[in-house]
């Protein structure tokens, strides 16, 4: 029996002579009796062997053929033998040299020994025959047993060391070739992060810039045109500052999506970053394709699309540059595809614009204008004006709207609705509400320092800032600056920035409205506000959209969309403002439906600082319960005394 942790080997013995096979027995098997005397020498106190002797499994073949049919059924068990030992002449059937070579074809690892008193082969013929094989040594009979047992022991450990080898460098390729097929797969995703955009899928800058080289080469072969269409998104910046950067990244996948259904497969849609994608209209192209392109890009892009139950209507703007007569570069087709895209947005957006001479000079003057903005900024070029909020039923100043203007040292003063869209584009826009909001409440106190009666501020917040999660801490730092009376600021949020994430800005306005400060939603009825969200809203009061009040005493439908928000603020306990009132009959018209304050050019446009201060010094001092009578809801929940 073997020891515990020895391994036994098997032995093959092909020999015609059936005593010789015995002889091997003899030599290669142990004798369990030998054991059992060497079992009870050490029982007994004698000394025991000095050294383990190997034993083997043996099995015998009398015939070449049937050895080499047992070796067959060996490997198919899984229990190969590691030596044979064979002998050279076996009449009737194969001899030595063919059972050798039957017996190499099934298993190449077999050890042999030729054993054998006669040959009808030299050594030089067996290498002819067999090969230079270190698997094969030959021993003459008549044998000594320590020739067999000393081949048999060196030949099979040499047989598990070349399979523990061959296995050990198995494994090493399975472990090479797992982890080279990782390194491929990341190999492969760092080629489709490099030349793809992540958001969306699209080839990105890098892949696109190399497929209008390749088709810039193309077309100066073969002579044609191609175009590419710069299409960017109208107002996409207030839908991602309105309802969050979730849905604006939802909103530019499924862009993606319709972009390539409308282009061909040979046509690449690619996404240079924020709202931009490009369209590469491989050649031949004629000026007439590419715009029946653009418009299907509109086409594709005029269904809404449905984020956070809002239905989100995108418009893009479209420019087209043609290889070469735009431009025979890729900066250059680009970029004049830009300058396109950017007059299309100047005739009104959701339009498409095939480049013409002049409009890069549109570009390079927006550029300037951008950077003009950021001096702006820097250089306390920005003022307010403020429009009187007037009481409907009094007929006096209530409060006033401060609104920004821009005093350029060139051009003058120019209005907001010039700059502030460029200011959203380039993200200046919170900033700039940022220093709106602390001049506003500096303002407000120095008036009071002054002698003026106490007047409310009101102050337009931009969606994004609304968003920022600082805006708490931003209306406190002015408050406290400045000194000013919390119920004398008022903020004014749109309707879509409050309803973008329902349970946040309430968790926001609640905070504002502790402080004292009111709210209004501003353009109340253009939006898309929850009736049950608007009863846990803590606003103070509803702003009605001028675009209501335009039409409303000419047409029946608007004046009872107005009397329908002034019904419902009310039975809220809120107050209701309109907003750019421009005629009597509109401020009658209000007043009988119970509006409770108006401001528009009918009373006064915006005026700066000083001389709103001479208009209110000219009106008769306002009592002081005046402004008791609008206060955050919160605030009069907390208020001493109540």
């Amino acid at each position: 029996m073997n020891e515990p942790g020895m391994f036994r080997h098997r032995v093959l013995v092909i020999d015609d002579n059936p005593a010789i096979h015995e002889d091997y027995r003899k030599i290669l098997v142990r004798d369990e009796e030998a054991d059992m005397s060497a079992a009870e020498a050490t029982l007994f106190g004698e000394d025991g062997p000095a050294t383990e002797r190997p034993t083997f499994d043996m099995v015998s073949a009398l015939q070449g053929r049937e050895g080499v049919e047992l070796a067959r059924q060996a490997i198919v068990e899984g229990h190969p033998y590691s030596v044979a030992f064979i002998d050279m002449r076996m009449p009737p059937g194969w001899d030595g040299l063919e059972t050798i070579e039957n017996l190499w074809k099934i298993d190449r690892d077999i050890q042999v020994v030729v054993c054998s008193a006669y040959t009808d082969y030299d050594w030089l013929e067996l290498l002819s025959r067999l090969g230079h094989s270190d698997k094969l040594i030959v021993i003459k009979k008549p044998f000594e047993p320590i020739e067999i047992l000393q081949s048999a022991s060196a030949l099979s450990r040499k047989w598990q060391n070349g399979r523990a080898l061959r296995h050990h460098v198995e494994a090493l390729e399975r472990t090479i070739t797992d982890r080279t097929s990782g390194l491929e797969a990341a190999n492969r995703q760092l080629r489709q992060l490099a030349s793809h955009d992540a958001l969306t899928g699209l080839p990105n800058r890098l892949l696109l810039e190399d497929r209008i080289n390749r088709a810039i080469a193309q077309a100066s072969r073969q002579a044609h045109d191609f175009a590419l269409l710069v299409v960017d998104l109208d107002r996409f910046k207030l839908i991602n500052d309105s309802l969050g950067h979730q849905a604006g990244d939802d909103l530019l996948r499924d862009v993606a999506q319709r972009l390539e259904s409308t282009v061909r497969t040979i046509d690449t849609t690619a996404r240079l970053g924020g709202d931009e994608f490009v369209i590469l209209l491989e050649g031949p192209v004629s000026h007439a394709e590419a715009q029946d392109v653009g418009r299907r890009v509109i086409d594709a892009l005029a269904n809404p699309l449905r984020l956070q139950g809002i239905d989100v209507h995108v418009t893009p703007s479209i420019g087209v540059a043609f290889y070469p007569k735009d431009g025979a570069s890729v900066d250059l087709l680009i970029a004049h595809a830009d300058a396109a895209m950017y007059s299309a947005k100047e005739r009104g957006r959701n339009n498409l614009q095939c480049y013409a001479e002049g409009m890069s000079a549109l570009t390079q003057g927006r550029v300037q204008f951008e950077s003009e903005l950021h001096e702006a900024l820097r250089n306390g070029q920005f003022e307010l004006h403020y429009q009187p909020k007037v009481d409907t039923t009094t007929g006096r100043i209530h409060s006033a709207e401060a609104l920004i203007r821009w005093r350029h040292p060139e051009r003058g003063l120019i209005a907001p609705g010039e700059f502030i869209p460029i200011a959203e584009e380039c993200s200046l826009i919170d900033a700039i509400g940022e220093w709106v909001l602390f001049e506003a409440c500096r303002q407000a106190k120095a008036w009071q320092r002054r002698g003026l009666r106490p007047l409310r501020v009101a102050v337009n917040v931009a969606p994004s800032q609304f968003r920022l999660g600082n805006l708490a801490d931003q209306i406190r730092r002015a408050l406290d600056e400045s000194g000013l009376d919390p119920k004398l600021l008022e903020i004014e949020l749109t309707e879509t920035a409050v309803m973008s994430d329902a349970e946040e800005s309430i968790q926001l306005l609640e905070a504002i409205s502790r402080m004292g400060v009111l709210v209004s939603v501003d353009d109340f009825g253009t939006g898309y506000s929850s009736m049950s969200y608007l009863r846990r809203f803590p606003i103070d009061k509803l702003k009605i959209d001028r675009c209501f009040i335009e039409h409303v005493t000419r047409r029946p439908e608007d004046a009872s969309i107005v009397q329908a928000i002034i019904s419902l603020a009310h039975s809220l306990r809120l107050k209701v403002i309109a907003e750019g009132v421009e005629t009597a009959e509109q401020l009658r018209l209000l007043s009988d439906l119970g509006c409770d304050q108006y401001q528009g050019f009918y009373f006064s446009a915006a005026l700066t600082a000083p001389r709103f201060m001479e208009l209110i010094e000219r009106e008769a001092e306002t009592p002081v319960d005046e402004l008791e009578r609008t206060q955050s809801k919160l605030a009069q929940l907390v208020a001493p005394g109540r």
